[in-house]
């Protein structure tokens, strides 16, 4: 018998600049009525990703925004608790989608998927088995057009996204791969353990742009990038004739409250026949089964590894997308939400 109260997270205000806690409020209330042919789902962890605040924002977007006063929407996993007549999911399974922010949901089982927690721990599949590993593997392998001959940049790279891209780099044959990060700690974890040549601390290099030619004196064919701003700058700098450089996100900017400058070296796109192309996963979602046979095979062989940064409880969830922005995290920056034996 379920009585625990339900509660979740909802957008109180639209931030200016980085979120405040005062964007945010918990609401608490009754556990949805079960319907005939629903399913009561107990989130145990949720997801929370830089994509989020720019749907804080009112404008047109490929996905719609935030509303003030509504719960929030982020990705989440979860068991089935109740299976009112389902015939598709049954009590104790585990399932992802999109209903993250809040403890308790119902639903028909549209939109969900289950997952097995034989192959990683159930919230990998909010990390590196689930959206940020895809972006990862579409990025660089679709929009990158990866060759095991590419010298490859990332920027972020001990992020959700930018670990499992130097790792994919690496499995793929590539013998350069350098990322850069915000720590000493987290420099180390990208030689160390996810097998990068170099690493760059963006926070104290000095100048970024001659920091990358001296960790990349060949150039770099392929840049991944996660920051924009000044990492992008100093990539064009460093591009080689015909490069790619994949647009994933532009994180440095994202809590900007005016306009940035944008690079002064633009004109490099033209002078070194350079390609740059943005994209967005959820165009690239035909690459799931390749992905998920890719990542099944690396993990089982040891070629791919991930962090986390998990923050207990869904009162935490605003800190922990707020942290975000600060470079808090790392690896995946994940909210837990319960216990998995929780009633």
């Amino acid at each position: 018998m379920v009585t625990q109260k339900n509660r979740d997270i909802r957008l109180k205000s639209r931030p200016v600049g980085l979120p405040t806690l005062d964007n945010f409020e918990l609401v608490e209330g009754e556990i949805p009525h079960l319907g005939s042919g629903q399913i009561l789902v107990r989130n145990l962890f949720m997801s929370v990703d830089p994509y989020m605040r720019g749907r804080m924002m009112d404008r047109k977007s490929y996905v719609p925004p935030f509303q003030i006063g509504e719960v929030l929407q982020g990705g989440a996993v979860g068991k089935v608790m109740v299976s009112n007549g389902n015939g598709e999911f049954a009590a104790g399974d585990y399932v992802l989608g999109m209903d993250g922010w809040r403890e308790w949901f119902v639903s028909s089982g549209a939109g969900l998927q289950k997952v097995d927690p034989a192959i990683a721990p159930i919230q990998a599949y909010l990390g590196a088995l689930g959206m940020p590993g895809l972006t990862a593997y579409a990025g660089l392998l679709r929009v990158g057009e990866l060759k095991k001959t590419d010298r490859v940049f990332v920027s972020a790279a001990s992020g959700a996204v930018g670990a499992v891209v130097c790792q994919i780099a690496r499995n793929k044959g590539c013998e350069i791969v350098v990322g850069s990060a915000g720590t000493d700690e987290k420099c180390a974890y990208l030689t160390q353990e996810l097998g990068c040549t170099a690493a760059i601390n963006y926070r104290d290099c000095g100048d970024l742009g001659a920091a990358l030619a001296d960790a990349m004196p060949g150039g770099v064919d392929v840049y991944f990038d996660n920051v924009g701003g000044s990492h992008l700058t100093a990539a064009l700098d460093n591009m080689n004739t015909f490069g790619r450089i994949v647009a994933c996100g532009m994180i440095e900017i994202y809590n900007a409250t005016e306009p940035p400058r944008g690079p002064y070296n633009l004109a490099n796109i033209v002078g070194r026949s350079l390609t740059m192309r943005g994209f967005i996963v959820l165009n690239h979602l035909d690459m799931l089964p390749a992905f998920q046979r890719d990542m099944g095979e690396w993990i089982a062989a040891g070629k791919m590894t991930w962090r986390e940064t998990i923050l207990d409880g869904i009162e935490r969830a605003p800190e922990a997308l707020i942290g975000l922005f600060k470079g808090d995290n790392f690896g995946k920056m994940l909210v837990k939400l319960a216990e998995e034996n929780g009633g």
